[in-house]
């Protein structure tokens, strides 16, 4: 309630001023870009949850800061798995997300996942003819939501086959159990809202993202390169709003100041980082969304435990002069 308080009065202010702003104002998906996005999840033990995601998803481990262990999923995805007593979250709280995890191999995900012991939401795995993506949801070891999906040619996800055609696919780490040859090429983190349309005008008119998928009470987003981001009104979707959520969704620049600097100054936000964290491995701050879903801005230093993280940097990104965006219906430079 919080956070619903404390927005309904920015938003006011915001678009009372909106109406003010000039042509050129600032759309900062576009002027200050994103190389890459990350989600943090958070664990009571994240060694169980590394070795799952690891060993039994095959995912590389991209960085370890013991307490923090960053998982690469796609070529510009990362999973973070926090210690939850060293977190923003515990891992008490409601875990009101999902990962989807983007494959043009789900019958092979499919065979693969169910030799596993793996907890399975989805009991059937049913790909009908004519929708227009198909997928299953597994549970991780600490009861987060994993979405396998495959987006199909359909109507709906005209402007959104184009970019996953020409996005590479990421295969499994060569160490883990995971055949060879299966691999995921991008992710959506879905949130979960109780009103669409109003989070919509925030992701929107203050982030400046662009909607790529509309399936109706749920919307995505290109974040980064091969990261998106899914609105789901919570009466439709896999979870139901909560006031607390054990997730908090990571975007990756090179810009970091001039996002501080347009965001700590817009109405139309709420800081929870009075300045910029600065530590040896990154510089970060943190804002909150208007049903209170944790943002964190990052970008992640070169040394050598990043190393893993900031090889290719210099690859096109979101919002850079060499990436083409999505919505305008042609296919990017793919990192």
């Amino acid at each position: 309630m919080r956070h619903r308080m404390i927005i309904i009065g920015i938003f006011l202010g915001y678009f009372m001023a909106g109406c003010s702003e000039p042509a050129d104002a600032i759309d900062p998906i576009d002027d200050f870009g994103t190389t890459a996005s990350n989600v943090f999840l958070y664990y009571e033990d994240v060694e169980a949850a590394t070795t799952f995601y690891n060993q039994v998803l095959g995912f590389r481990v991209a960085a370890d800061y013991g307490f923090a262990r960053i998982m690469q999923v796609a070529p510009k995805s990362f999973i973070t798995l926090v210690d939850h007593e060293q977190g923003m979250h515990s891992a008490d709280e409601p875990k009101t997300t999902a990962i989807a995890l983007v494959t043009d191999q789900l019958d092979e995900w499919w065979e693969y996942i169910r030799t596993q012991d793996i907890d399975l939401r989805s009991t059937e795995y049913d790909p009908q003819k004519g929708r227009p993506h198909h997928g299953f949801v597994a549970i991780d070891p600490e009861g987060y939501f994993l979405e396998f999906e495959r987006f199909l040619p359909h109507e709906e996800n005209r402007s959104f086959m184009p970019v996953l055609d020409a996005t590479d696919t990421l295969f499994a780490d060569p160490g883990s159990s995971v055949p060879a040859g299966l691999g995921i090429k991008a992710t959506i983190v879905w949130f979960y809202y109780q009103d669409l349309e109003g989070i919509q005008r925030f992701y929107e008119d203050v982030l400046g993202f662009d909607l790529i998928v509309d399936q109706g009470w749920a919307k995505i987003y290109p974040i980064a390169p091969t990261g998106y981001l899914g609105l789901v009104e919570e009466q439709r979707g896999m979870h139901r709003y909560t006031e607390q959520k054990a997730v908090t969704l990571s975007l990756l620049t090179d810009n970091l100041d001039a996002w501080y600097e347009y965001l700590s100054n817009h109405p139309g936000i709420e800081m929870r980082s009075a300045e910029i964290s600065d530590t040896d491995r990154y510089r970060a701050f943190v804002a909150y969304d208007p049903e209170g879903y944790y943002l964190e801005w990052d970008v992640f230093k070169d040394v050598p435990e990043n190393r893993g993280i900031t090889a290719g940097r210099s690859r096109p990104s979101v919002g850079s002069a060499t990436y083409v965006h999505p919505v305008q219906k042609i296919a990017p430079t793919v990192p």
